[in-house]
Formats: C-alpha cells, structure tokens, sequence
C-alpha cells in the first residue's frame, strides 16, 4: 500500500504527520524522561542476545532431526532476511533515535493507526513470549532434584518476580543482566564450536561415527527427507531469530547512538553466521542426522555421547540462562513500546508513569500481569502451557517486523520526495529489499497454514481473533487519541513547535 492510499485511508484526525523539511527531524513526546546509562558494550551484548536464544540451544534438535543437514540452508535464509530486517530498523534509528522504536516510525510513516498496530502486535509477542519464557524456566529448575517437589507456577512466580524486580530498579541493571546473559550463552557456544572443531580436526569418533563432512553428504545428503522438512521448519527458525529487533529499543537509552549502532547491527550477521549457520553445520558433521531428537539439546546430545561428565546439567543451566535472557529484555523493551503508545493515547495513561531512575514501570507492570496469568495456566494447565501462547507469540513477531519493513519503505519514499535525508548507513537494495522481505514473512504464513500436523496451522487460524481484538482497541481508544491530537499534536512534533 503506498503512503498516498494510508493518508486517503485515515480519517482527517488520524492522518499521519506531516514529514518536517529534508534533513529536519520530528519528536516523539514518549522519548522523554530516559536515562543515557546504556553503555556500548551493553548495547552489543543485547544485539548477541537477540540472535542467540533457545531456538539455537533446545529447538535446533528437533529440526535437524526432521530437516536433516539442510536445516543450515533454512538458517542461513532466515538469517538474511532477519539482518535485512534490523539493517532497516537500524537506518530508522539513525534517521531518528527513539525508545518506541518501530512504533515511533511507524507513527511518523503511517500514522497513529500503524503506530497502533505495530505496537500491540509487538506487546503481543513479548507479553505471550513471556509466558513462554517463566514456563520453560520453570520446566528447567525442575531438572534438578531438589527443585522436583516445588510446583511449576511457583518458580514460574519466583522467576517472574526477580526478573521484573531487575527491570525496575534501573536501566543500567538491566543492561549489566543482560550482559552477563548474553556472555554466559557466547562464551557456551565458544567452547562447544572449539571442542566440536577439535574432535573433527582430529578425528575422533563421536558415538561411534567418523565425524565429518562425509555425515553431511553420505548419511542421505543435505535432503534425507526431500525439500519439503526444510520448508516446514523455516517457520520454526524465524521464531529463532526473534528479538534480535530489540536493538532498536535500546538506541533510546544509550549515548551516541549513531556510531554505536551501526557496528553493532553488522555485527549481527558474523553472530549469524558462526552461531547458528557454523554451529548447525557443526552438529551435522559430528553426529548423523537422526542421531538427535525433539525436545533435547542437540549440544547436550553431543556431549552425552563423548561420555563428558554432567553435560546435562551445565546445558540445562545455559538454557536456563537463555530463557531469563528473553524475559529480561522482553519487560525492557514493551515497557519503552507501551510507553510510547502511551503518549499518543494508543495505551492505558498508566502506562506513561515514569520512576525516579527514568524506568517507565507502567508499561514493565501490565507485561508483568499478562506474565501472571501466564502462573495461572501453569497452575491449571502446566503440561499444555507452553504450547498454548507459543502460538500467539509466532503471529506477534511476524507482525512486528512487517510493520518494521513498512515503516522503512515509506521512509524511503519520503527520501526520495526531498521531504528528508537517509543516513549515510543504509539498507542496501531499497526498496526492492523490502518488498522481497515482505513477501518472506507472508510466504512464512502460508507455510503455517499448511503445517497441519504442528500448531502452525492452529495459529494462522487465531489471526481473525487478533485482528478482531485489535480493532475493538482502536475503538475504545481513538476518543483519547483524538483528544492528544487536538490538545498538543499527539505524540510527534517538530523541535521547535
């Protein structure tokens, strides 16, 4: 849809701000009030974090047991189009540092319904992440034997109460938590990658297999299964890829955004790479395919098999790690999106509120509820929790960075009017890059919904509901919206107005 046909769309109250003159810049009132504290190696670590996950440490099994060797081939496309994604979040922020983030720019692109949308669906996705999240921490503590007799919603309390407790106090411990996350998870996968790259230099047996590119190649090639298990697992690892968008969110907290940014989003596609794309290939010439399984670390299924001593344990920690990882900066970064919803009146007031220590706790407390009820399902429902808000979570992601490449395509639309300057640090390809990406992430729906036999088709069918809600909640707050625009503008406005 072009910019012409959403300005024609939005009634008059609703139009999307005027674009200031070129090299000018616009203002968004959710911005205010924060904390500088984020330092560079913080914001580093969040954008490690934001590609290394669960999806590497846990899921990865179960998809080279169903892919095969071509699981790496379905990584590294994902991986792409995931860079692609922050390399155009990345050229927003330097146009414009902002907290809010792709709200802020889908705001200033298309208006406060696009601000609306891209909002909600990314609360959608942490908030039910975040069940996801105190779930499986809850699952994991549960491996070790003293924890057995501790019921699933009380460490699923536990682990929401102390990660919320960080996330009040300040931004600075945030980004110190997450640092250490972030570096617990590196340097794990560093030993593996040096341990596995040693086992194949040398040529030791890994379970009784001659490790190498032979595994690969001989054990029924890069396609045991056909083409097909490839294409049904991608929608699997673009959820693996989530969150590596929360880099943008911290540019609004950290000094000299425009220098510490762009090294740390190239940095990305190295992590990409080695982590996932290296770490993958890896696995596959170290054990046959089918030697791993649902459900089990392919890492721990490695170790176990070289006979290394509590290789369980020390990978149950590390995923315990990642999954704090996710809840930590999940809270973080719909905190600053609420808040800036917020401003403009596309959120409850409270979620505005701001503490001495420049964290906006509103916005923390209403994920931090819908986490609680979260506790309840692992209350009532603990063996179907996980899989219940997965769902959910899938569709928020997808819509999150729709909404991103949108924003970045009628940003570059405006460049080319004069109405204002692109950065010197770009997305390459524009626009035929965003329009590629975009078809990805709808041809990522079409392959959910013919996963019949997984919850892929389960989630494309809950995509009417989400639609439907979000349309009762522009209703019931547009009056309020409305009342901000006429009263001050709404969120956005030029430095001087």
């Amino acid at each position: 849809m072009s910019e012409q046909d959403l300005r024609a769309a939005a009634p008059p109250s609703q139009a999307p701000p005027k674009a200031p003159h070129a090299g000018g810049r616009v203002v968004d009132a959710g911005d205010e009030g924060y904390d500088k504290s984020l330092k560079p190696r913080h914001v580093n670590m969040i954008a490690i974090g934001g590609a290394i996950g669960t999806g590497l440490f846990l899921g990865a099994g179960g998809r080279l047991a169903s892919a095969g060797p071509s699981l790496a081939i379905a990584y590294a496309v994902c991986g792409f189009f995931a860079f692609m994604v922050v390399r155009a979040l990345g050229e927003l922020v330097l146009h414009r540092p902002s907290s809010g983030s792709f709200v802020s720019y889908s705001r200033e692109f298309m208006g406060e319904k696009g601000a609306y949308v891209a909002g909600w669906m990314h609360f959608l996705n942490w908030s039910t992440t975040g069940i996801v999240d105190i779930t499986a921490i809850a699952l994991y503590i549960h491996y070790w034997k003293m924890f057995t007799d501790v019921p699933q919603w009380t460490l699923a309390l536990v682990a929401l109460a102390v990660v919320l407790t960080v996330n009040l106090i300040s931004v600075r411990i945030f980004g110190e938590l997450e640092f250490w996350f972030s570096l617990v998870k590196v340097g794990a996968l560093v030993v593996f990658m040096l341990i596995g790259i040693g086992l194949l230099v040398t040529g030791h047996q890994v379970g009784g297999h001659d490790s190498g590119p032979g595994l690969v190649f001989g054990h029924g090639g890069m396609f045991p299964h056909g083409v097909l298990p490839m294409l049904v697992v991608i929608q699997g690892v673009v959820f693996a890829y989530a969150s590596t968008e929360l880099v943008g969110v911290a540019a609004g907290e950290t000094e000299n955004p425009e220098k510490v940014m762009p090294k740390a989003i190239n940095s990305i596609v190295w992590r990409i790479l080695v982590f996932y794309v290296g770490s993958v290939l890896l696995l596959a010439m170290l054990l046959p395919w089918d030697a791993y399984q649902e459900g089990v670390s392919p890492f721990v299924t490695v170790l176990s098999k070289l006979g290394v001593p509590a290789a369980d344990g020390v990978m149950n920690l590390i995923v315990l790690t990642a999954a704090l990882s996710s809840l930590n900066s999940g809270l973080y970064s719909t905190g600053r999106i609420l808040r800036s919803l917020g401003a403009a009146g596309s959120a409850p007031r409270f979620t505005t509120r701001m503490s001495r220590t420049q964290v906006p706790y509103g916005g923390i407390l209403l994920t931090s509820a819908v986490c609680v009820l979260g506790v309840g399902l692992n209350y009532w429902v603990p063996a179907e929790a996980f899989e219940i808000v997965l769902n959910f979570a899938a569709i928020g992601i997808l819509g999150t960075w729709a909404m991103i490449m949108l924003s970045h395509l009628l940003f570059v639309r405006r460049a080319e009017r004069g109405e204002l300057a692109r950065p010197s640090y770009r997305l390459p390809g524009s626009p035929w890059t965003e329009l590629v990406t975009l078809a990805f992430l709808a041809a990522v729906v079409v392959l959910m919904w013919f996963d019949r036999d997984g919850a892929g088709h389960t989630t494309v069918m809950a995509v009417p509901v989400i639609v439907a809600a979000l349309v009762v909640g522009w209703f019931c707050c547009r009056g309020r919206i409305r009342e901000l625009q006429a009263a001050g503008g709404g969120a956005l406005s030029e430095p001087d107005a």
